[in-house]
């Protein structure tokens, strides 16, 4: 399906922002491990964050395939900064379907005009891709709460102003004894690990919470005690999407470079782009990118039109990060030596591209959902 007017016109914005403001500096942010808060600030003010808010709560009220356009073309800017947007989009994703009237007067415009940093605070050491095996809890006192425990790699945990936490409300109930809780991460009983030094995406922060006997009042509770874990789970293919096209970004920008590189290096008298093995290299990389994507837009349109998309973003998600990884290496390849050495983009890229078949599912979890949901459903699409 072609994209419609306006999708193209949000492509074109977020392409000339990620080509102006965010490539510009995306090797210093690199280096420096900086928070890049003016670009978010200028970020909020165009409407980049919770595309997917409807207008009557004052979002652009975006479907997910322009998210994915958005955070594809972000990516190619920086992923750092387009891992900004996605974590904006699940956050504001919890409010609009979970949220109360107040918590979103309190945390949603916040979000979105990069007033308020928000942390998905879900990661403990026993439960990463194993979600049921968290251990944090929060407990009953008098009407409100008290949370307790700790969680890490959490993004933005360093520079967080909000965290939503999921934690344990009933030991004995598995994944029904778990709940939401939107904690203000200035309260007294919080403590921040170090910022973590990460092989790529250098300029998101990551980091660990702990929680001492944080006193919550009732209002801190998102949705229905005991959802959490369904609520948590309900935007993971969304988020899944945002992943994927991430990806790709990352991987189109490698091909950018190499085609530029290809055409420019010398080598026997001649551009190396006249060499077949390069000429191949790039077509493969072309072919895997352009199939990458149109996996990603086919998951985003059938979450668009409310039908069962979780194999789509799996198989999305998983073959996005996968090729991310394959052909950010072969854009070094092309590249050669000068591809090893700090400074050049495409030695980022490659470790930016990484962490795509880790986060929002393993890939080797991906592969698991998706044979899941062959033997439920069946092959017929």
């Amino acid at each position: 399906m072609p994209l419609s007017e306006t999708q193209q016109q949000v492509r074109e914005m977020a392409r000339q922002f990620a080509e102006d403001v965010i490539r510009p500096v995306a090797e210093a942010l690199d280096r420096d491990e900086r928070f890049p808060a003016e670009i978010y600030e200028q970020m909020g003010e165009l409407g980049l964050f919770g595309i997917g808010v409807p207008e009557a709560m004052g979002g652009p009220g975006f479907d997910t395939l322009t998210y994915a356009l958005v955070m594809e073309e972000l990516s190619r800017g920086y992923a750092s900064v387009a891992d900004q947007c996605g974590l904006v989009e699940l956050i504001s994703t919890l409010l609009v379907q979970h949220g109360t009237e107040a918590q979103r007067q309190q945390w949603l415009g916040p979000a979105m005009r990069a007033e308020k940093r928000a942390a998905y605070c879900i990661t403990e050491p026993e439960a990463g891709t194993d979600v049921s095996g968290i251990r944090t809890t929060a407990t009953r006192d008098g009407d409100g709460w008290r949370l307790n425990g700790g969680k890490i790699w959490i993004h933005n945990a360093p520079v967080a102003d909000v965290g939503f936490v999921l934690a344990r409300t009933d030991k004995d109930a598995g994944h029904r004894g778990m709940s939401i809780f939107i904690v203000d991460l200035h309260s007294r009983g919080i403590e921040r690990g170090p910022k973590e030094h990460k092989m790529g995406q250098r300029a998101s922060q990551v980091g660990a919470l702990n929680f001492n006997d944080v006193v919550l009042g009732p209002e801190a509770l998102l949705g229905e005690e005991g959802r959490g874990f369904h609520m948590m789970m309900s935007v993971l293919d969304k988020g899944r999407v945002g992943i994927a096209s991430l990806a790709v970004g990352i991987a189109q920008a490698g091909l950018e470079a190499a085609v530029d590189y290809a055409q420019q290096r010398r080598q026997f008298g001649k551009a190396i782009a006249d060499f077949q093995g390069v000429q191949w290299l790039l077509a493969d990389m072309a072919k895997d990118i352009e199939a990458a994507r149109l996996l990603v837009r086919s998951a985003a349109e059938k979450i668009d039109a409310g039908e069962n998309a979780t194999k789509a973003c799996s198989i999305a998600k998983c073959f996005a990060g996968d090729i991310a990884v394959a052909r950010t290496a072969d854009a070094v390849q092309v590249f050669g030596g000068s591809g090893y050495i700090r400074g050049f983009e495409v030695e980022r890229l490659y470790r930016d591209a990484k962490i795509t078949q880790i986060y929002e599912g393993t890939n080797q979890i991906q592969r698991m959902i998706i044979a899941r949901e062959l033997l439920k459903h069946g092959a017929r699409t």
